[in-house]
């Protein structure tokens, strides 16, 4: 193996929407700061994603000032101020009940009328306490809004093998990793069991099993077949399609592009 090298960062501050590229991260206890923070739900309290409203992949969403800003590709933007409203809510994430934090009406609004559905942005309370499925974790391991793990790792040889397999390559992006590694073969990551990047160690405890979302193009928010049925053709096993690992930190730190990455076990 050559040498492994970090060479992406990427966070989502609002689950299911576009997310930013990072030179430097600070990991907190939920993974990347304020990594998957917001997320839509609808008038039940249930979270939505791409999976029901692909337009979400129109939707830029950044930190700006320490505050969220979210933005089209057209100009048109707004900007979330946190702590608008004094309301807690009881949200669903794949069925698990938690807290969250109602934000401005406006802001409802205007993401109502794009998606053109009713539905609320939502913030994770800073004191909540979201564990991680025990079966994987320790007692201390949490995550804010993400589906259940707060890190995604995907190696780029393990794009490079599916892209070569298709007839247009696809980015990176569709599938919205945390962590990009590069200097190993095609899926040399489901054999690793712990790493460490820097002063800080990673167990790799899971696994991702693919959803529809990679076949929504970013750009359009159009659907597709790909990459969903090549990656069929050598990644389907137990009746689903795997690509990536799913990660959990031991201690926090800060993270940076460029970073050599260590196999431990």
């Amino acid at each position: 193996m050559s040498e492994l090298v970090l060479t992406e960062l990427w966070r989502y501050p609002v689950k299911s929407m576009r997310g930013s590229r990072h030179s430097t991260m600070q990991v907190t206890p939920r993974g990347f700061q304020r990594d998957r923070h917001w997320m839509l739900v609808d008038p039940e309290g249930r979270f939505l994603t791409q999976r029901q409203l692909p337009r979400m992949a129109l939707i830029n969403a950044d930190l700006k000032n320490g505050e969220l800003s979210l933005s089209l590709d057209s100009g048109e933007s707004l900007r979330v101020v946190a702590g608008a409203m004094d309301e807690t809510l009881t949200v669903t994430v794949w069925g698990e009940r938690c807290q969250a934090q109602a934000l401005n009406p406006e802001v409802d609004r205007w993401l109502s009328d794009f998606l053109d559905t009713s539905c609320r942005l939502v913030a994770f309370p800073a004191e909540q306490v979201r564990a991680v499925d025990p079966g994987y974790a320790q007692p201390q391991d949490q995550v804010g809004f993400a589906d259940g793990f707060p890190f995604l790792l995907i190696s780029q040889g393990s794009l490079d093998g599916l892209n070569a397999r298709l007839d247009a390559p696809l980015p990176m992006l569709r599938f919205r990793p945390n962590l990009v590694v590069a200097g190993c073969e095609p899926h040399a990551e489901d054999s690793w069991k712990r790493i460490r990047i820097g002063d800080i160690g990673f167990r790799v405890v899971k696994p991702c099993s693919r959803c529809p979302i990679p076949t929504i193009d970013p750009r359009t928010a159009q659907r597709g077949a790909e990459p969903l049925r090549t990656l069929r053709t050598y990644r389907y096993r137990d009746n689903r399609i795997w690509f990536g690992q799913n990660l959990l930190h031991d201690t926090l730190g800060e993270l940076r592009e460029g970073m050599p990455v260590e196999v431990l076990e």
